[in-house]
């Protein structure tokens, strides 16, 4: 079953200016940004709203020196762009988490959200809403 929810933007896969998946985050209860998941393929609709939208850390971010793997049981990692966590997102995505919480099957992005602040998406491993 898919939901609708909120996820903050934490890194980009392709370039702050051609994004192609997003990284997306929650805060946890400490104030720290998780990663909960990945988003499917971005049309190119939600790729171009979101130029000029997304910005380059303005210090220190939170996933500074993280790896993220590209998939399954493969070894590579995901080459990312790091943004300001700023930017709230709309994502469908399925009610299953893994054991660490995260998204089991890649979120799919709907809207930004500006009228979201990130304190108001949901904390990591809360679940989502059901219809």
């Amino acid at each position: 079953m898919r939901v609708t929810t909120e996820a903050v933007i934490g890194a980009v896969t392709g370039s702050l200016t051609a994004p192609r998946t997003l990284l997306l985050g929650r805060y946890d209860l400490a104030g720290r940004l998780q990663y909960a998941g990945r988003s499917t393929t971005l049309s190119q609709a939600v790729s171009c709203a979101l130029v000029g939208v997304l910005a380059p850390p303005m210090g220190a971010h939170p996933w500074e020196g993280w790896t993220f793997s590209a998939g399954w049981g493969t070894q590579r990692t995901l080459e990312v762009v790091l943004v300001e966590p700023e930017v709230v997102i709309e994502v469908a995505v399925d009610v299953a988490r893994n054991s660490a919480g995260r998204f089991r099957h890649p979120a799919r992005p709907h809207r930004i959200r500006t009228d979201v602040g990130v304190a108001q998406v949901p904390l990591f491993g809360e679940a989502p809403a059901s219809p």
